[in-house]
């Protein structure tokens, strides 16, 4: 499994918005706890069902969102 496969996107979950594995965790939580300061260790002990990795699918995920080139007219 790719580590960006670890974020899926459902128009019925969550508003659509990008979560992790299917759960109703959602990228932006883990980006809001990691910018708040929680390290992922305190993440992988608040949210058990998680892994190392989708945090790690979590970051990438945002660094490919900013990243993505946006055109203007």
């Amino acid at each position: 499994m790719s580590v960006l496969e670890r974020i899926t996107v459902n128009p019925r979950q969550c508003g659509g918005r990008p979560c992790i594995r299917g759960m109703r965790i959602r990228v932006s939580d883990i980006l809001d706890l990691l910018g708040a300061g929680a390290g992922p260790d305190d993440i992988l002990r608040d949210y058990p069902d998680l892994e190392r990795e989708d945090i790690s699918a979590a970051l990438l995920w945002a660094a490919r969102y900013v990243d993505h080139p946006r055109l203007s007219a």
